[in-house]
């Protein structure tokens, strides 16, 4: 595939210019192939991009509701026709499988745009309180730093709520997945998105994204990425007092009661797990079952397991593709020798690399469960971010509990059981930003964020679009 894309946006226009440093090389994670490079930038990119941002501010913010819903309806629309394109593009710079790249990479996005305009058309941004009138005003220009996961849901929940609150945009896509990014730039300028609304500044994050959050000229800034990063960013963006929101690490945990269908549970929550590859923030990585029940568990997970053979992404059939870079297997690949190491029971996977004669390249690894994990331990306590399941044995509902709590993230979480309404009441004992009951399916409506340290603040549905906006109260 020709990327004709791999430019800084500013104000309008594609840069391709080199720059200070040498362009930044994406692979193919499936063959560590080069695919494309994409110009280094610096803090002069970032600036230009800001001053673009200021200017078209002045400008979109006035802009009514239906003006700017309008817009994102067209971008929808748009999103939706280049769904194929789109898909390709990630499995290119991701090594998603082509099926999961077009059900959810290329369609995801569709439901976020379309969510956001119909929030934006239902939100009051007039009040009357007493003998004021209170406003809801754009906070002005955003700051927003994307992770290479879901590299274009990701971009989307950031800068679409953004621009629909009245605010202008610079972003800094992950270099490992910059592709469909800037594919996703390109579909935004043919949608009659205004010149400097969004503008795109390729690069590294010691340069082009502390230059963001240090940018006076920036008014706040969203983040999404490792806990460690998210710490740092929240401590340069106060010296600028900038509005903050994080989305950081999780380390799910799925509930599963005694009373609950055990292999629907259980195959649910493999499949979850495994799905992206592993590298989900909110993957249900930890598996809690009944101690009676481990047995019978155990087995359906090993037998599901099975289903999850690492492939050719490109290849309709595969349901697991590789990891996103070599950095990324390395690390996942020690994570399952700890858990070795550790005393874990390996009942599917291991650290060895994938068999087979069309795997001699690419960053894959074996899907891998561990039993009789240590709730205390590394395999899950630490966010692995790769195809690894920590099942763990719990006695009573009260010790369910206290094992799912018992965790320093708070991103996601799932309860199953036959009573739906003990489910609810369980869930709601989680300390966690969403909990998914008896499969519950993602919706692209609904506030998306952690507590604790998978962050603070949300994305999507009108609680994306309050992100992005402060309050002006005029006394009569």
């Amino acid at each position: 595939m020709t990327h004709q894309w791999t430019a800084h946006f500013i104000a309008g226009e594609w840069e391709h210019e080199r720059g200070e440093r040498p362009p930044i090389p994406v692979e193919n994670p499936a063959t560590e192939q080069v695919i494309a490079s994409v110009p280094a930038g610096g803090a002069s990119h970032v600036h230009r991009a800001v001053v673009a941002a200021r200017g078209a501010f002045a400008s979109w913010s006035t802009r009514t509701v239906e003006e700017r819903a309008q817009v994102l309806d067209g971008l929808a629309d748009l999103l939706e026709d280049r769904r194929e394109l789109i898909a390709r593009t990630v499995t290119e710079e991701l090594g998603a499988p082509v099926k999961l790249a077009r059900q959810l990479h290329a369609t995801l996005p569709v439901h976020d745009v379309r969510e956001t305009a119909r929030a934006l058309r239902s939100m009051e941004f007039e009040t009357e309180l007493g003998n004021s009138r209170v406003y809801s005003v754009p906070v002005g220009v955003v700051g927003a730093i994307t992770p290479w996961n879901y590299p274009v849901h990701q971009v989307v929940s950031k800068i679409v709520p953004a621009i629909a609150a009245g605010c202008t945009v610079v972003l800094k896509p992950s270099e490992v997945a910059p592709l469909s990014a800037l594919l996703l730039a390109r579909i935004m300028q043919e949608a009659g998105l205004p010149d400097g609304v969004l503008n795109v500044v390729n690069g590294a994050g010691p340069e082009v994204g502390r230059a963001i959050v240090e940018h006076p000229g920036i008014d706040a800034v969203s983040f999404t990425g490792s806990e460690a990063t998210g710490r740092a960013v929240a401590q340069r963006a106060a010296l600028t007092l900038k509005r903050v929101t994080l989305e950081l690490g999780g380390k799910s945990a799925n509930v599963i009661l005694d009373d609950a269908d055990l292999a629907t549970a259980v195959k649910v929550g493999v499949a979850n797990c495994f799905l992206n590859s592993g590298q989900s923030c909110n993957a249900l990585t930890r598996m809690l079952v009944p101690r009676e029940l481990l047995s019978a568990a155990e087995e359906i997970a090993t037998a599901a397991a099975t289903r999850y053979a690492p492939g050719d992404p490109a290849d309709e059939r595969t349901r697991i593709g590789p990891l996103a870079s070599a950095q990324q297997r390395d690390s996942v690949v020690r994570a399952i020798e700890t858990g070795l190491a550790d005393g874990a029971k390996l009942i599917a996977g291991g650290p060895e690399r994938p068999a087979g004669d069309a795997l001699t390249s690419g960053y894959y690894v074996r899907p891998t469960i561990f039993t009789d994990v240590d709730p205390d331990s590394f395999l899950a306590q630490e966010e692995i971010f790769g195809p690894v399941l920590a099942i763990i044995g719990y006695g009573d509902e009260e010790e369910a509990v206290a094992i799912a709590n018992h965790s320093r993230f708070g991103l996601g979480g799932a309860v199953w059981s036959a009573d739906a309404e003990r489910a609810r009441t369980v869930a709601r004992r989680i300390h966690t930003g969403q909990v998914d009951i008896n499969g519950g399916a993602f919706n692209p409506a609904a506030p998306f964020g952690g507590v604790k340290n998978s962050g603070y603040g949300r994305e999507l549905g009108p609680a994306g679009i309050e992100e992005f906006l402060h309050r002006q109260s005029l006394q009569f």
